[in-house]
């Protein structure tokens, strides 16, 4: 009988090429800021070419959410958001390899005494942010800001070896041992222990342990799952938003914590933290996660978009 491999599986030769890939991109944090914004807007230009399925859900997302604006208008929103999504490719790299050093001097924080006075009161806080093309430099930029706070964050656990490998070490080297996404009963026992879970709950899961709340006027599948890990524990809930400024820059804005949360139903929390998001892109529509097919499940008269 042939003895089992003890070869690591995200080793083996298939898997090479994406190691390679991740080595250009550790490479690339060498490279100055500005270049590394050109190179990714080409490499979004280029997503978008070759791209077709990603980029038509970015084009319906657009003109559902932003029906005021022309046709030229959003078209150039959608060529915008690739340049975006491509430039958050080199963040990705920057966040997990950047020096300290680099990092503290491109980003201002505001708000951090809305965070420091939740977590005195022991009971735990949820980090609200949402998913935009600044979410894996903000979560380095926000470990940098709150040093030493207690923090922990969420990852989606990955079927690839190499990725799954690459995105919870560097989590696990910013915050901590990582919570799987699906894993409720470790983000009770984090907020029980009076720690802050960073948490981005708006993208579209389904019908299960979800509601319909209207997100920039449609009715969206909007998760729950806020609104139960609030009332379990007791923890108050902080909005978080991290936002690339046009001159390089990083801004991080931590919001106070939301009186009465939770409402007096998970409708209401749904409705009232999906108009928190919406405010967030309006500010930078282009860095939003256009390509996620965010109205994918519709209510059961609704019409379908994608």
């Amino acid at each position: 009988m042939r003895a089992p491999s003890t070869v690591n599986p995200s080793l083996r030769p298939r898997h090479w090429p994406i190691w390679a890939a991740f080595g250009m991109l550790r490479a690339a944090t060498l490279l100055p800021m500005p270049v590394q914004r050109i190179l990714g807007r080409l490499i979004g230009r280029l997503f978008r070419l070759f791209g077709r399925r990603r980029a038509s859900i970015a084009r319906i997302n657009v003109d559902l959410c932003f029906p005021e604006l022309g046709e030229a208008e959003r078209a150039a929103l959608v060529r915008r958001h690739f340049e975006a999504f491509g430039i958050g490719l080199f963040e990705l790299g920057f966040g997990w390899w950047g020096t300290n050093q680099r990092l503290r001097r491109l980003v201002t924080a505001h708000g951090l005494e809305h965070l420091h006075k939740a977590l005195e009161r022991g009971k735990g806080v949820i980090l609200l942010s949402a998913h935009f093309t600044t979410l894996e430099i903000g979560g380095r930029l926000l470990a940098l800001c709150a040093d030493g706070l207690p923090l922990k964050a969420l990852y989606r656990p990955s079927e690839h070896p190499v990725m799954e490998r690459m995105v919870r070490s560097n989590r696990e080297r910013q915050f901590g041992t990582p919570i799987p996404r699906e894993d409720i009963r470790a983000m009770l026992r984090a907020l029980k222990r009076g720690e802050a879970v960073w948490y981005a709950s708006d993208q579209n899961f389904g019908h299960k342990g979800s509601v319909f709340a209207p997100f920039f006027g449609i009715p969206a599948a909007t998760n729950t799952a806020t609104t139960r890990l609030a009332s379990m524990t007791g923890a108050v809930v902080v909005p978080f938003f991290t936002r690339r400024l046009p001159d390089g820059r990083y801004e991080q804005i931590i919001s106070p914590a939301l009186d009465n949360f939770p409402g007096p139903t998970p409708e209401t929390d749904a409705e009232r933290i999906n108009r928190i998001i919406e405010d967030w892109v309006r500010q930078a529509p282009e860095q939003y996660f256009w390509t996620h097919r965010r109205f994918k499940d519709r209510p059961d008269d609704g019409p379908r978009f994608y």
